[in-house]
């Protein structure tokens, strides 16, 4: 059995990632009884054997697969027409054990995938929404988190109801749009259209909204799938080191802690850090061992 350390050193010399994960053990990353994890966008600037090694390397046990890491073009917002052309056309013809591949490569490495985040936008097509179901299927995850608009999600309620899966809908900070989610009165809306339907609180974003997190979550934890855990200033701040903004990352940390709420939080590393992202995730774990502490 390798310990992380070998693991890192066999990782470099250029050891088949197969070869090395094929003994791992599942990884433990409960805190206090609190699930801690991350969203793989946290290691956005690596593909996705990398980003698997950076969550080993860390210790994290559990995640929110990021669709980028499994999809071909990078980043939505960096193609242009041809290349969002392509993305559909993988979408709807990928073969679905390429996708269990993925999930296998996870268990593999001992973490758990707890959720895929699948953001159904307005431009995809009855087909490419349906796919998406297909693939949380071959995942073998019972909830999407989703950075969706109120638009889309009309659309996708049908189908969270057809494959009876849930849908978390992901809150940003934007205020002014009504299409987006951002305000507590638009997650119940989402939630009025679907059972299937659920909160994907990302806590730094609803404080910058000048939301209060810890109350919110009080009062809807049975709808809560994911927590995403990030600190930020108020009145659409920027994103900080964990500790600098206002987010009350300790206080929600110990809600979930003392109510015993099965809710995941998981890091989601978007301030603009001085290390790579490995150092700077594993800072952010350190700080949930204290928080919770």
């Amino acid at each position: 059995m390798y310990s992380r350390r070998e693991f890192g050193k066999l990782a470099l010399a250029g050891v088949p990632l197969c070869s090395v994960l094929s003994a791992y053990p599942k990884i433990n990353s409960m805190v206090q009884g609190v699930q801690i994890g991350t969203q793989t966008y946290s290691f956005r600037d690596r593909p996705l054997d990398a980003a698997i090694k950076a969550m080993i390397e860390v210790g994290l046990g559990d995640c929110e697969l990021y669709s980028v890491h499994i999809e071909p073009g990078g980043p939505a917002g960096t193609r242009g027409p041809e290349g969002r052309e392509a993305l559909r056309k993988w979408r709807l013809s990928v073969p679905m054990d390429e996708i269990r591949g993925v999930r296998k490569k996870f268990d593999d490495a001992g973490i758990n995938i707890h959720a895929f985040n699948l953001s159904f936008r307005d431009d995809f097509t009855d087909e490419e929404i349906d796919r998406g179901f297909e693939m949380a299927k071959a995942l073998g995850v019972k909830v999407i988190t989703a950075s969706s608009t109120v638009t889309a999600a009309k659309r996708v309620a049908p189908f969270a109801d057809k494959h009876k899966i849930t849908v978390a809908m992901h809150g940003h900070s934007d205020l002014k749009d009504p299409n987006q989610f951002a305000k507590p009165e638009s997650f119940a809306a989402a939630m009025a259209m679907s059972k299937y339907f659920a909160v994907n609180l990302d806590i730094g974003h609803f404080t910058a909204a000048g939301y209060d997190a810890v109350d919110y979550i009080k009062n809807h934890h049975d709808r809560i799938m994911v927590l995403h855990i990030k600190d930020r200033k108020k009145d659409e701040g920027p994103n900080t080191p964990w500790g600098q903004g206002d987010t009350p990352i300790k206080a929600v940390l110990q809600l979930l802690k003392k109510e015993k709420y099965p809710i995941p939080a998981f890091s989601e590393y978007e301030y603009k850090g001085n290390d790579d992202a490995v150092v700077e995730v594993k800072r952010c774990f350190q700080y949930c061992k204290d928080a919770l502490a």
